[in-house]
């Protein structure tokens, strides 16, 4: 697959007290489990590569590497969670592009993006793929929009949550259409991927682990978020293609801690990640989905909040442009 040029993150917040542990304590980081909060249920893309990093990172520590899904609210509970966490390495957090789009779609967060969160390294990126329920009478992109602009229709758009990015794709695209819509939000993407392979609802945006339902034709899929087709699946028309060059966006995942947290043990969290990034296993699930490791480069705290924070700009933009709606106070 070919490079993409854009990624996502998200960030979090409420102020955080700094650490009270002394500096020659710190160095014997770490003393036991860490607990890596997912902020949405289990099942979904976020969930699966927390899990996938968590067993060599366990290795690489000595110590276990324990999941905590926190869902709800388009991750917003979890990265809350992890603001008022104890910034001593203890707690932290993968993210995906939810996290800027949060900063900019909902009021009255606990946390500031930008300022509450400590970078640990960038993990991955892959453009999103639009689905659609198994039984939907359209075989293409030009078919569906066709069905959907039926006189009387009204579409079932589900998504993980406001200011995840599956809410941001699929809202953007019924908008860009111009079609009446229901938007569903799901405490997670996977609890939104087993009713549309249910047919309860008609469309959602997700990541590139959804190819292998519609190759099993669990679900359609009619176009892809990125300027070039997708090498697993180059029948998808493209965003770009279809005339919707603002659809073109990269879901990316990346690790975090709060803010506050010590040098000396985010240089370790970095380095389990990046040794956890070269693992086989780890590598032949990212190739088998078509998503792309980050090089090592970005591989770091620096790279990390330098794009949550191009991110968070990027996505505020939108948000005003096209008008969308704000959650929250």
């Amino acid at each position: 697959m070919r490079k993409f040029l854009t990624a996502l993150s998200f960030s979090v917040g409420a102020a955080v007290v700094a650490s009270s542990a002394p500096v020659s304590a710190q160095t014997d980081y770490p003393t036991r489990p860490i607990t890596m909060v997912v902020p949405y249920a289990a099942g979904g893309p976020t969930d699966i590569y927390g899990r996938l990093l968590a067993e060599p990172m366990s290795q690489y520590l000595g110590r276990p590497v324990v999941i905590e899904n926190v869902g709800g609210a388009g991750g917003t509970i979890g990265t809350a969670k992890l603001a008022k966490a104890n910034p001593d390495g203890y707690t932290i957090m993968i993210h995906q592009v939810g996290l800027p789009i949060g900063a900019a779609v909902y009021n009255g967060l606990p946390y500031d993006a930008t300022r509450d969160l400590a970078g640990i390294g960038l993990i991955n990126r892959a453009p999103i793929l639009l689905l659609g329920r198994p039984d939907l009478p359209a075989s293409n992109l030009q078919e569906l929009i066709k069905w959907m602009k039926a006189p009387g229709r009204v579409v079932k758009v589900a998504h993980a949550g406001v200011g995840s990015h599956a809410h941001m794709c699929g809202q953007l695209f019924v908008e860009a259409v111009g079609v009446e819509n229901t938007q569903i939000p799901y405490r997670g993407i996977g609890l939104a991927m087993t009713d549309l392979m249910g047919s309860q609802v008609d469309l959602m945006c997700s990541s590139l682990n959804a190819a292998v339902h519609v190759r099993s034709g669990k679900m359609k899929a009619f176009a892809i978020t990125s300027r070039d087709r997708f090498s697993l699946m180059p029948e998808l028309s493209t965003m770009v293609e279809a005339g919707y060059p603002h659809l073109e966006f990269i879901s990316s995942h990346a690790l975090y801690a709060p803010a506050g947290t010590p040098k000396e043990v985010l240089a370790k969290l970095t380095a389990a990640l990046q040794v956890a990034l070269k693992e086989e296993k780890v590598l032949d699930r990212f190739a088998k989905t078509g998503v792309e490791t980050y090089p090592v480069q970005s591989q770091t705290p620096e790279a990390t909040m330098e794009l949550l924070k191009k991110e968070v700009a990027r996505w505020t933009g939108i948000v005003e442009k096209h008008k969308i709606p704000k959650a929250g106070k």
